[in-house]
């Protein structure tokens, strides 16, 4: 359950995302927008740290899950069930690339912003948190090999259709998805019809060390 303290918290992170994207397509995805941010909001510099311990890179994450959380109200109504697994990951995609629309002018810089060197790793995280999303609303359950691997080409088409939506808008995007989705049907071809498991590999690969090590 949710105490007082936490819904506070978590109404002034909100408060704070939405001063840091009236702001961010001026000053940028940087601790100075944090800073506005949090005095427009009447915050002392120690309260806005106290929520945000990690400056943009919070608002970063904030944001990110904000998008999700709209694109998963957008496909409530939709019965994943009844949809071809194609036809499911392109709905999803839809659904993450609109929700994130309202927000394009920051969202470039916030892009920017994840594309440093530094904050790469934390673009790669929110970007499996997307995919993750948006599998499980597809109806995958899968905790094997075939978890990471729709994850992993997932994230990076969300990623890319973000860039090419921004770039040249939402009908290139979606072309770029229809194309990709291709290579996330090749896999499950592939996974239908190979005899190769990843994981049964590696398990026999660390049976097989450990009977070197220890004997049978």
């Amino acid at each position: 359950m949710t105490t007082p303290a936490q819904a506070w918290a978590e109404a002034a992170e909100q408060r704070l995302l939405d001063e840091a994207l009236r702001l961010a397509p001026v000053h940028g995805w940087t601790d100075r927008t944090v800073g506005l941010a949090g005095k427009a909001l009447g915050m002392s510099e120690g309260e806005t740290r106290l929520l945000l311990p990690h400056g943009p890179a919070d608002l970063a994450a904030l944001l990110s899950r904000r998008h999700d959380a709209r694109a998963l109200v957008a496909l409530a109504d939709i019965h994943a069930s009844n949809l071809k697994i194609r036809e499911r990951i392109r709905r999803a995609v839809e659904a993450r690339l609109d929700a994130a629309a309202p927000d394009e002018p920051a969202l470039r810089r916030w892009m920017g912003f994840l594309a440093l060197p530094q904050n790469i790793g934390l673009g790669s995280r929110l970007a499996w948190e997307s995919a993750d999303a948006l599998w499980r609303w597809a109806g995958d359950n899968a905790t094997d090999e075939n978890h990471y691997t729709k994850r992993a080409i997932l994230a990076g088409i969300l990623s890319a259709a973000g860039a090419i939506r921004g770039a040249s808008g939402r009908k290139e995007a979606l072309a770029f998805v229809d194309r990709r989705i291709e290579d996330v049907m090749r896999f499950e071809t592939w996974k239908a019809t190979t005899g190769l498991r990843p994981g049964a590999w590696m398990s026999g690969l660390a049976q097989r060390l450990a009977r070197a090590r220890y004997g049978a």
